[in-house]
C-alpha cells in the first residue's frame, strides 16, 4: 500500500527526578548530601532512508513516545537515559505542524536527519545545592518533561520528470517502455491509483521519471485523484505532458494541453515555471486526422515549447523523446 500522507503524534521522554538522599555510614554522622541526577530523557529523530519508499509504517501506528529517564540515586548516582527512538521516512518526506501546515522540516536528499521531539533535562540532584548556609539541602530538581508535537508527514517523490495527462492518456504504457517500472496498465480511467517511479536510461546517463495518476478538469477543487498525488509533481524539474492525439480522446489535444496547464496553475502557479515537453502519443491510432495534432504542434512552436509526437504502445520516437529529455537535463 502507498501512503504519503499521515498525521502522527511524537512524545519525547520525560527527563528523571534528581535524588533527594543523605549519605549514611557507619562512624560518618553527618555525611551530608548526596542525591545524584536524573537521566535524561529519550529524543525521537527522524531519519530519511532508502529502506523506505511510502509512509506506510505510519499508518498503523501513528503515537510514538520515548522511554523516560531514571531517577538519581544515592552515591551521586546518575539516573539512565531514556533510550532514543529512530524512525526512517523516505527521501521527499516534508514535516509540517498540525493542523496549520507550516513547514518544519524537508527531507530533501538521503541520510538527512532531525529530532523532532526531544528529551526533558534530568533534575539535579541535591547534593548540588549544599552550601554554606545550607549544610543538608533537602531540595532536588524534578526532571523536565519532554517535547510533545502532533504534526504532518507528507511525501513528495523526488524525481527529475513528472508525466501529466488526463486518465488512459498512456502515462503508465510510456513508463513502462522507457523503465523497468511495470504499473498496472489497462483501458479504463485511474487505472493508476499510486505514483510510478521509474529510472530512464539514455547514453549512459540516468534519469528518475513519476507517473502521476490522471488529472482531471476540476482536480485543484479536489475532483478526481489529481489533487491528491499534484503534491509529487512539486520537486520535479520538467514536466512532460501527455496528450492523446488518438480519434478516441475525450477532447481535442490543444483542449487537453489547456486543461492541464489550467489545473497545475490553480494548484501552484510555481509549477508552470518549470520547463515542459509535449509528447502526443498514440500517434499510430491518428494517422489520418492530423488537425488537431498540428495546432499542438503550432501552438507548442508559438510558445517555444519541446513537442514530439510518440506512440508509447508502439515505440515509435522513444529515442527522440529521451534524446528531448535530457537534452532539457543539460544546463543551458
Amino acid at each position: 500500500m502507498f501512503v504519503d500522507r499521515v498525521i502522527v503524534s511524537f512524545r519525547a521522554g520525560d527527563g528523571g527526578d534528581g535524588s533527594r538522599s543523605f549519605r549514611r555510614e557507619k562512624f560518618i554522622p553527618r555525611g551530608g548530601p548526596d542525591g545524584g541526577d536524573g537521566g535524561k530523557g529519550g529524543d525521537i529523530v527522524l531519519v530519511s532512508s532508502p529502506i523506505c519508499q511510502s509512509l506506510t509504517d505510519f499508518k498503523y501506528q501513528r503515537q510514538f513516545a520515548a522511554e523516560n529517564g531514571g531517577a538519581g540515586g544515592r552515591r551521586k548516582c546518575t539516573g539512565h537515559n531514556g533510550a532514543d527512538i529512530v524512525l526512517k521516512v523516505p527521501a521527499g518526506t516534508v514535516v509540517k505542524t498540525c493542523p496549520d501546515e507550516k513547514l518544519v522540516f524537508d527531507f530533501d536528499r538521503l541520510d538527512r536527519r532531525f529530532v523532532i521531539a526531544r528529551g526533558g533535562k534530568g533534575g539535579r540532584g541535591n547534593v548540588h545545592f549544599k552550601s554554606s548556609v545550607n549544610q543538608a539541602p533537602r531540595h532536588a530538581e524534578k526532571g523536565e518533561p519532554g517535547e510533545a508535537i502532533q504534526v504532518v508527514l507528507e511525501l513528495k517523490l523526488i524525481a527529475y520528470a513528472g508525466l501529466v495527462g488526463l486518465p488512459n492518456a498512456g502515462k503508465s504504457t510510456l513508463i513502462s517502455k522507457i523503465s523497468a517500472a511495470r504499473p498496472k496498465i489497462a483501458d479504463y480511467p485511474f487505472t493508476t491509483l499510486t505514483p510510478n517511479l521509474g529510472v530512464v536510461d539514455y547514453q549512459g546517463r540516468s534519469l528518475i521519471v513519476a507517473d502521476i495518476p490522471g488529472i482531471l478538469e476540476g482536480a485543484h477543487r479536489g475532483e478526481g485523484m489529481g489533487l491528491e498525488f499534484l503534491r509529487h509533481i512539486e520537486r520535479t524539474r520538467v514536466l512532460l505532458f501527455v496528450i492523446d492525439v488518438s480519434p478516441f480522446s475525450s477532447l481535442p489535444p490543444l483542449r487537453t494541453f489547456e486543461v492541464l496547464e489550467n489545473e497545475l496553475e490553480r494548484y501552484q502557479p510555481q509549477l508552470l515555471r518549470k520547463k515542459r515537453v509535449v509528447l502526443a502519443n498514440k500517434i499510430d491510432l491518428a494517422a489520418k486526422e492530423r488537425e488537431g495534432i498540428d495546432a499542438l504542434r503550432n501552438f507548442c512552436r508559438r510558445r517555444k515549447i519541446p513537442f514530439v509526437e510518440i506512440s508509447a504502445l508502439k515505440a515509435i520516437h522513444l529515442e527522440k523523446m529521451k534524446k528531448l529529455l535530457f537534452s532539457a537535463h543539460d544546463p543551458a
